[in-house]
């Protein structure tokens, strides 16, 4: 595991899921609560990645210029983010025009 990610996976636990993945899911959310386009969830989650193999290389003597990890992180990262844009996009439809649609699970709604 550690060849793919460039670290040991309770680091990558640590930093990529918890650090950077709380960032993704803030991110996300205020994306889509500013009503942007859902492509700048995407491009914010590969900065992301970069700040995330950056603390890797930097706190704990990763290696950081491994395509692979980036690749991972940036992939688990954007989902994250795409997730939290979602959810937020839904309540806040849901929400705002309660007389023309209705939730239909945590990731869609529907017509009235």
């Amino acid at each position: 595991m550690e060849i793919l990610l460039g670290t040991t996976l309770d680091v990558w636990i640590g930093i990529t899921l918890v650090l950077t993945g709380g960032a993704s899911y803030m991110t996300g959310q205020a994306i889509a609560r500013t009503w942007r386009p859902l492509w700048q969830v995407v491009a914010y989650s590969l900065l992301l990645a970069v700040a995330s193999r950056f603390f890797v290389y930097a706190l704990f003597d990763g290696n950081m210029l491994l395509a692979s990890g980036y690749v991972i992180d940036a992939a688990v990262l954007m989902v994250i983010g795409l997730l939290a844009f979602r959810i937020n996009q839904v309540q806040m439809m849901v929400n705002q025009y309660p007389w023309l649609y209705e939730r239909a699970g945590p990731f869609g709604y529907r017509a009235r």
